[in-house]
């Protein structure tokens, strides 16, 4: 009987093979292609095949306590720093690896030698770079000196015993100093107003290399454009600047009552159920001694920080201080901002006055559009940098005004989710925290603005089909290290580009019901860790339930474009639309058909149908069709818009395609 069973099945299995069409056998070259399963990295104990981390996952951590003074005579920093490391890893550890970012503006640094002298990430200058005074571990009781070296960007620890795998700590104990780059790869640096100088302070900590289940030791040198992947843990920082300095910090204000007079603290108590805007300094009261305590010499501001991976702060005389409170869930934050005078702005085009404002509208939509901000300060500091985020504190140009100091508030904040608290590989990846952030920015400005979505993904879709075709950005795809990108190709691929992508899925492949569902997924998975780009890909599938691998490989790992395409219609009693797909991403297509009696209707084809083949047809009714059109809103970057239309008077023209190379 089993005999006969396999007998017949083979009879069935033999028909079915003879019986497939010749161009079924020979699938154009792109179809096979863009359909093939995209090879990710197999999962493991570590990282689970459902985007979660697995079972066995583990981080390192490291906590600081920091003893830093600012000699504004100078502009110099001197500091000394105590690192409890945490290997939670599974390897015995026999050296340490910490950066040393302010070695990267000495003249003759890797970077200087990549970075031209006058490109955004530069500020190299005679006498940068750190001074060691003293590198100390203290392990199982024995503290000693270790044989230590430095290799540009990297310091590098060997120590005299291994540190022991799955919890095993030490203390490395580092003085240091440095002069502070007046302009510090636009990231950091000095600005000089008319009522003092402006201090926006970054990368001036010797701070420890990530080591993962993936990489070991990410220890890849500092070059400017790549940013950063840091471990998490708790900061106690004490901040020593002159007196009549106000500073913004990272984390919270532990001796308000040490720095700050009576009033100010009276006023950021209002502040802190305020829903207006409510002046700590204002611009009459800067400079002026009684907005500081009474006494002479410096003061030591006080900081505490959980589960954050940086620790920044900015520091200046020139301050003006406002504050708001903000919602985050069910519970608040003191949205707060500090600029000088130069950074208010007119009637027509608003400037600093209105940033509180802004900080509270981006803590309240990503809050509700991601998960609940998780700190209870949010400082936005007005100076040199044009835009950069760091843990609860973001610097920002002090001359943007109106939309453009919106929109750079936005961005940075956002960042508050990504990178700040899902702890993504920037030097790697740049896109996972700047595509994600930018993804997450155009709905925020849309509802800031009461706009519409679709006009954000029109307007994006445009600027990447212009650029998908042959250009310097159209040749390197968004699975780039951030080093290696072109620096004019940066914006496009770590930002706008995955951006759309996310717009895309979510408005038109997937849909937002089930899109924010899993955006939101990959968020809890991944908070306070250390996710791959396979783990976001893997979590968007899981949620949603589809295989994305086409559109991951098309969108992120090559260089695919898209060209959609009237390819035939046919008229009579129904109408059948005959579209084709040149290009090799194959978004779903929507087919807009217009009657005479301006009626419409609208089909919608799946992607699945061009998995065999690169046309499709539908059948609409039939009727006096003047205009038929693909991607009728225009929401899809299509390359070649031109074949897109068929009219009554006369076809489409064809379209050509790059293809993949």
């Amino acid at each position: 009987m089993l005999r006969r069973a396999f007998a017949s099945l083979c009879i069935i299995v033999g028909v079915g093979l003879t019986a497939l069409p010749v161009a079924g056998q020979n699938l154009p070259k792109h179809n096979l292609e863009s359909f093939e399963p995209l090879d990710l990295p197999a999962p493991d104990a570590h990282r689970a095949a459902d985007g979660r981390p697995g079972a066995q996952y583990w981080q390192n951590e490291a906590d600081y306590r920091i003893n830093v003074t600012l000699d504004a005579e100078t502009d110099r920093l001197t500091g000394e720093q105590l690192v409890r490391y945490t290997n939670n890893s599974p390897d015995e550890l026999e050296r340490l690896w910490v950066q040393l970012e302010q070695n990267y503006f000495k003249p003759n640094s890797r970077g200087a030698k990549v970075v031209p002298s006058d490109a955004r990430f530069s500020g190299f200058f005679e006498g940068a770079g750190y001074t060691l005074s003293s590198v100390k571990v203290e392990h199982e009781g024995e503290t000693y000196t270790p044989d230590y070296s430095v290799d540009g960007t990297r310091l590098i620890v060997p120590l005299e015993e291994a540190l022991a795998a799955e919890g095993g700590t030490l203390d490395l104990k580092i003085k240091w100093s440095f002069e502070i780059p007046e302009f510090g790869a636009d990231r950091h640096g000095i600005l000089d107003v008319e009522q003092g100088t402006v201090y926006q302070l970054a990368q001036w900590y010797p701070r420890m290399y990530v080591h993962d289940d993936v990489n070991g030791w990410n220890a890849l040198p500092y070059l400017g454009q790549g940013e950063y992947y840091l471990e998490y843990g708790t900061f106690h920082v004490n901040i020593t600047a002159p007196r009549d300095m106000i500073v913004g910090a990272t984390g919270t204000l532990l001796n308000p009552e040490d720095v700050l007079t009576d009033k100010q603290r009276e006023r950021l108590d209002e502040a802190r159920t305020s829903r207006e805007t409510i002046p700590i300094i204002e611009k009459s009261e800067v400079g002026n001694d009684d907005t500081r305590p009474e006494g002479e010499g410096p003061l030591t501001w006080r900081y505490r920080a959980e589960k954050v991976r940086d620790f920044s702060w900015a520091a200046s005389e020139a301050f003006l201080w406002d504050a708001a409170m903000a919602k985050a869930g069910q519970d608040t934050v003191l949205a707060q901002s500090l600029y000088p005078k130069e950074g208010i702005g007119g009637d027509k085009k608003p400037g600093w006055e209105k940033s509180t404002e802004y900080v509270q509208h981006s803590v309240e939509f990503y809050s509700d559009f991601v998960a609940p901000y998780p700190y209870d300060t949010a400082v936005n500091v007005a100076g040199t940098v044009a835009g950069m985020e760091y843990p609860q504190i973001m610097f920002c140009d002090v001359e943007s005004r109106g939309r453009d100091l919106f929109g750079v508030t936005d961005h940075e904040f956002g960042h508050s989710w990504f990178p700040m608290v899902v702890g993504t590989d920037e030097r790697r990846w740049a896109w996972m925290d700047e595509g994600l952030n930018t993804f997450m920015n155009q709905y925020s400005e849309d509802a800031y603005y009461d706009e519409n979505n679709r006009q954000s993904l029109q307007r994006a879709s445009t600027l990447i089909g212009q650029r998908f075709a042959p250009s310097p950005f159209s040749d390197q795809p968004i699975m780039t290290h951030a080093d290696h990108v072109r620096d004019r190709a940066l914006g496009f691929l770590a930002y706008l580009k995955p951006a759309d992508g996310l717009m895309l899925l979510r408005d038109y492949v997937v849909g937002p019901e089930r899109f924010d569902v899993a955006f939101k997924a990959f968020f809890d998975r991944w908070a306070y860790k250390h996710p791959q780009p396979a783990d976001f890909f893997r979590t968007i599938e899981d949620v949603t339930g589809e295989d994305l691998d086409w559109f991951w490989r098309s969108w992120f790992y090559e260089t695919d474009d898209v060209d959609q395409a009237v390819a035939e219609v046919a008229t009579g009693d129904t109408t059948e639309v005959t579209v084709e797909q040149k290009g090799e991403l194959m978004l779903p297509v929507t087919v807009g058909i217009t009657y005479e009696d301006e009626s419409t209707t609208q089909r919608r084809i799946p992607t699945e149908a061009f998995f065999t083949k690169d046309t499709h047809a539908v059948a609409v009714p039939g009727g006096n069709v003047t205009t038929v059109q693909v991607d009728p809103n225009q929401l899809l970057p299509d390359i070649k818009r031109g074949n897109n239309t068929w009219t009554a008077s006369g076809s489409t023209e064809t379209g050509t395609s790059s293809g993949r190379q």
